[in-house]
């Protein structure tokens, strides 16, 4: 999301938007359709429509942007553009990878026991000899592998140079709060530059975990403090941040129109450097109105809101279906989307506009939250049942 596309961001205490919302074109992005990339430009529309104009994110201190998040030149056709699901086999017999934060065992059912109590992982147990992956890379798509503790998991790559350095595999008990070591959060409800109807809560109030494995972060229909939804967004400014790496989550958004879930950093400088000078990544962004799109961003400046360069990729289902595995590989002068291990977008120095900087080699943090309403996504309606859970089964930070 942004301060700079889909949302601004706040740090602790103080907020780091300034009203200044912004905006994203798809112009310029381009998606996996059957496997081959095709020109963002011109296309058909995809499933789901195309982004409507009206906003993104927010702006953070002393940066504005302007107008919506259109999609210039035509957004992609989801022709023959199903993204391809994970490779390295279905999920264990009896297990569904989309209820209850289940993970995918690698090549099908495994055996032995079953995985960690209380989550709903793949009928006849983890991977043999243990729960989910050994050491640095998994296989590709995210299976689990065999012999490993969940302290030795790792990123799916297919790379295996990328070694874990950081995760949450958000295993607490139900009701419980995220890990204060790991995760501060932005409060308050301004609008964040989008015009947005929900207000942010701190503590389990709606991010909480549901027992199973996942962090659920909750929408609800409720008022407060001049708001009329409530939900919340997760960061680790303060607590950690990173340059480089592979940063990945395994997801499940909510559906619905008016709902905005997203997966995305800031940099770190954000306060003393506001946006767009500090950079943004946005890893994944959804909006209801859009069941089937995927979109994936870089800002700037001089080529953030509508200048962002974009892409966006269309799934054969709804994404709030199922889980996913959303993820960039972000190297010096190169970034690149993924999802359930298919790459969609590579953006370089060479996708932003001649004279600007390329902002992407310092430290970023990582946020996580759920808006609600807004110039891009629009308001919820008749249609819009509340609460909604965007589901977290875990995020992971893998480094060479």
């Amino acid at each position: 999301m942004t301060d700079a596309l889909g949302g601004a961001t706040q740090t602790m205490g103080g907020s780091y938007s300034s009203g200044g919302s912004s905006q994203k074109s798809a112009s310029g992005g381009s998606l996996t359709t059957g496997g081959a990339t095709t020109s963002g430009v011109g296309g058909v529309a995809s499933i789901g429509g195309t982004p409507s104009t009206g906003g993104s994110k927010q702006a953070a201190s002393g940066g504005t942007a302007t107008g919506g998040k259109p999609s210039t030149g035509g957004s992609q056709s989801a022709t023959g553009g199903v993204v391809a699901v994970i490779t390295g086999g279905n999920a264990s017999t009896g297990g569904d990878a989309s209820s209850g934060g289940s993970k995918p065992a690698t090549g099908g059912a495994t055996t032995g026991s079953s995985s960690s109590t209380g989550g709903s992982k793949p009928t006849g147990g983890a991977a043999t000899g243990g729960s989910k992956a050994t050491g640095g890379a998994v296989a590709t798509g995210g299976m689990a592998g065999t012999g490993g503790s969940s302290a030795q998991l790792g990123c799916t790559s297919s790379d295996a140079t990328y070694k874990l350095v950081w995760s949450d595999e958000f295993s607490g008990a139900a009701g419980a709060a995220v890990d204060s070591s790991k995760w501060t959060y932005d409060v308050g409800g301004n609008g964040w530059g989008n015009n947005e109807l929900e207000y942010y809560t701190t503590g389990n109030a709606n991010a909480a975990m549901d027992g199973n494995g996942n962090l659920a972060i909750t929408a609800k229909s409720q008022s407060m403090n001049g708001m009329n939804y409530t939900s919340a967004r997760l960061k680790t400014l303060g607590v950690a941040s990173w340059t480089y790496g592979r940063i990945e989550a395994r997801i499940k958004i909510p559906k619905g129109q008016g709902l905005w879930p997203a997966f995305w950093l800031l940099g770190t400088d954000i306060n003393s450097n506001p946006w767009p000078a500090c950079g943004e990544i946005d890893v994944f962004e959804n909006i209801g109105k859009e069941p089937n799109i995927i979109h994936g961003s870089i800002h700037g400046p001089g080529y953030s809101g509508a200048s962002g360069p974009t892409a966006q990729t269309s799934l054969s289902a709804p994404v709030g279906d199922a889980f996913h595995v959303f993820a960039i590989e972000w190297e010096q002068t190169t970034i690149r989307w993924y999802v359930d291990g298919t790459l969609y977008s590579t953006k370089t120095q060479s996708s932003i506009p001649a004279g600007a900087t390329w902002v992407y080699s310092h430290p970023f943090f990582i946020l996580l939250n759920v808006a609600v309403g807004g110039g891009w996504p629009g308001n919820p309606d008749s249609t819009t049942t509340f609460p909604q859970q965007m589901l977290v089964d875990y995020v992971r930070v893998c480094q060479h």
